[in-house]
């Protein structure tokens, strides 16, 4: 499967930003979302089983980012909502057989986005 994310860019704390993640290939995975500060290690956002019925965020972004899928395009979308200066990082999207929350259970991966948020 090949996954393209798209959506990053700068914006100001407060502000909002949508990510996609198209996927192409065989696309009956669950999918995530992941994301890596400079000089931070890579950490679980979200992510979303094949059906959408299972969800998972992580604490810091909770009411904040909802993540949605449309599997008729091959899509999934991260809706980041409230964005602060920590968000800022470069976003992964990741794909999964099964469904789990750490970057160990993904196997295929996206070439990263970047978000930026201004103070």
């Amino acid at each position: 499967v090949q996954l393209v994310e798209s959506g990053g860019g700068l914006v100001q704390a407060g502000g909002s930003l949508r990510l996609s993640c198209a996927a192409s290939g065989r696309t009956r995975y669950a999918m995530g979302w992941f994301r890596q500060a400079l000089g931070k290690e890579l950490e679980s956002v979200a992510a979303i089983s094949w059906s959408g019925y299972s969800t998972y965020y992580a604490e810091s972004v909770k009411g904040r980012f909802t993540l949605s899928r449309d599997n008729a395009k091959n899509t999934v979308y991260l809706q980041m909502n409230s964005l602060k200066p920590a968000d800022t990082a470069v976003y992964y999207c990741a794909a999964t057989e099964g469904y789990g929350t750490r970057p160990s259970e993904y196997d295929y991966w996206g070439q990263g986005t970047q978000v930026t948020v201004s103070s």
